[in-house]
């Protein structure tokens, strides 16, 4: 992958290591990833963003393989190293750098009135870090170190995006760089719902996801815990435990099976048991590919490094061309 491929869309993406990727992760995110690292169009980077995980609090003694496990699962559900740079951020310093510079044109104001940064705070109140204020000064330089024209995300993400095109804007403006206005768009991708019966499946969430190398019995335990009704009414709910069932029914086992059930459920009943039972061998096959490329990648360890540490080479050539072209726009010392 070339430093100096301008004829390519960078797009960059990241996960926190923050736990292992589930379903809702991949199919919301991942197969959309997957699919363009496949488009020829597209120069993809994807990283565990470990600096990112510090910003609240952590077990320092696990940080290193939390982070690792996300790039074996990334690589398991088919992120290609061939087709796209895939490694772990603090490998790439200039990163941290980048976000210094960027924050010496963003206001103190403007980070605390973000709305993720007031959700933090009623989460962490004890932690309220400047790490955590400069998240997205952090994000900015994530994107801007490759000069990224897209970036695959949630809505829920536009505010930090939003920084970095003000930072952009502002780098661009004051020191003449050249920084793209990167814009946020969403890969097809299918909504998967929390076990709990509420939101969207979260790694936060105590109970809510199943993730991709569960074994079966971890699955129907999940599965189990999901909640329910008597099983039978006048008409099906549309929302809550029963309502996500059917919704996973549906991207496991097909719109015909989901039909039956329903029909079931406005008949002579449904048996909740019979459906988990069901639905739960269904993930455990349907995961098959995913879990069998892990376990492979769990006994070559001396691949997954080299695919990391190779990824950060390639990164590192193109984030060091950045850095030096910033700072020196900025009038730092060195060569001009």
């Amino acid at each position: 992958m070339s430093a100096t491929n301008l004829s390519k869309t960078r797009v960059f993406s990241g996960t926190r290591a923050t736990g292992r990727l589930h379903l809702g992760n991949y199919f919301g995110a991942v197969k959309g990833y997957i699919d363009l690292q496949n488009n020829p169009q597209y120069e993809c980077i994807y990283m565990a963003v470990d600096v990112h995980t510090i910003t609240t609090p952590y077990d320092q003694h696990n940080l290193a393989q939390a982070t690792r496990e996300i790039i074996m699962d990334y690589l398991a559900a088919g992120l290609d190293p061939e087709k796209a740079i895939v490694t772990i951020q603090s490998l790439v310093p200039e990163h941290v750098e980048l976000a210094f510079l960027f924050s010496s044109v963003v206001s103190v104001a403007k980070m605390q009135h973000l709305p993720t940064f007031k959700d933090k705070v009623k989460q962490h109140p004890d932690n309220v870090t400047l790490a955590l204020l400069n998240y997205p000064t952090l994000m900015a330089a994530d994107i801007l170190a490759y000069k990224t024209e897209l970036v695959p995300a949630g809505l829920d993400q536009e505010p930090h995006i939003e920084v970095t095109r003000e930072i952009a804007r502002r780098m661009n403006d004051l020191y003449g760089t050249d920084f793209p206005e990167t814009k946020r768009f969403a890969t097809p991708a299918q909504y998967v719902p929390s076990l709990t019966g509420a939101g969207k499946m979260s790694k936060s969430v105590e109970g809510s996801s199943i993730n991709l190398t569960d074994d079966l019995a971890i699955i129907k335990k999940r599965l189990a815990s999901c909640p329910t009704d008597s099983g039978k009414g006048e008409q099906l709910p549309g929302s809550g435990g029963v309502a996500n069932l059917l919704t996973f029914v549906e991207i496991f086992q097909g719109s015909e099976r989901k039909k039956a059930y329903e029909v079931d459920y406005l008949g002579n009943g449904l048996r909740y048991g019979d459906l988990k039972a069901e639905l739960a061998q269904a993930i455990f096959d349907n995961l098959a590919p995913i879990r069998e490329k892990r376990l492979e990648l769990e006994k070559n360890t001396e691949y997954v490094d080299k695919i990391i540490k190779d990824g950060a080479l390639k990164a590192r050539e193109i984030a060091a061309g950045v850095l030096a072209e910033t700072k020196s726009k900025m009038g730092f010392y060195g060569k001009n």
